[in-house]
């Protein structure tokens, strides 16, 4: 599988990447380009953009996110393992659950977490409300609204004074937040460049 190196200023806003979790994050787009070749698990014409549209785009979450050992995350709906993988490469000593509904694509993702060899990770074919679990906080990108991410998450965290729902999300979100207590941060505050313009990490509180 040939490497696809990412230019290396994408990488100097994530300074809590450690050379290993780069050379692993390096190695990524090599086994998309793989996989989606036999199973359709990302976009066709995101193929190509992979370092914007999904590696980079997943890690910015790794500014907001709380960083203590142990932490227990969900990745809701990771779909081909995003945004779970890459924070999961960036973050060894946090455990990340990712959560799909369609078995194709944790196949995928089982593949790669096995190929990394990354101990910290568990992918999981089920829906959101056939999860029996606890976890610290919750990760999503585009995913659902945010009404109905509160609702499908309000059973599945440790502590309900810190439940907190980090969602990548885009576009026009003023109807979406109201009657909800949120942080929105636009993501073009750490990346540049067109496709960043318009998306945000909203941080809610689920209770």
């Amino acid at each position: 599988m040939e490497k696809i190196i990412a230019p290396l200023y994408w990488y100097k806003d994530f300074s809590f990447l450690t050379a290993e979790a780069i050379k692993k994050i390096n190695a990524l787009p090599a086994h998309y380009d793989f996989w989606n070749n036999q199973i359709n698990v990302i976009s066709r014409k995101d193929q190509d953009k992979i370092w914007e549209h999904h590696i980079i785009h997943s890690l910015v979450l790794g500014n907001l996110i709380p960083k203590t050992k142990g932490l227990r995350v969900l990745d809701l709906g990771t779909g081909g393992g995003f945004p779970g993988i890459p924070l999961a490469i960036a973050f060894p000593e946090m455990e990340f659950i990712l959560v799909d509904s369609v078995g194709k694509k944790i196949k995928v993702v089982n593949a790669i977490v096995k190929d990394l060899k990354l101990q910290n990770v568990n992918a999981i074919h089920a829906r959101a409300e056939s999860l029996d679990d606890s976890f610290d906080i919750i990760i999503t990108r585009a995913v659902a609204s945010i009404d109905k991410l509160v609702s499908l998450t309000e059973n599945l965290f440790f502590d309900k004074k810190s439940a907190y729902i980090y969602a990548l999300k885009g576009g026009d979100l003023s109807k979406e937040i109201h009657g909800f207590d949120t942080q929105i941060h636009s993501v073009n505050k750490w990346l540049k460049g067109s496709y960043f313009d318009g998306k945000y990490i909203v941080r809610i509180k689920a209770f």
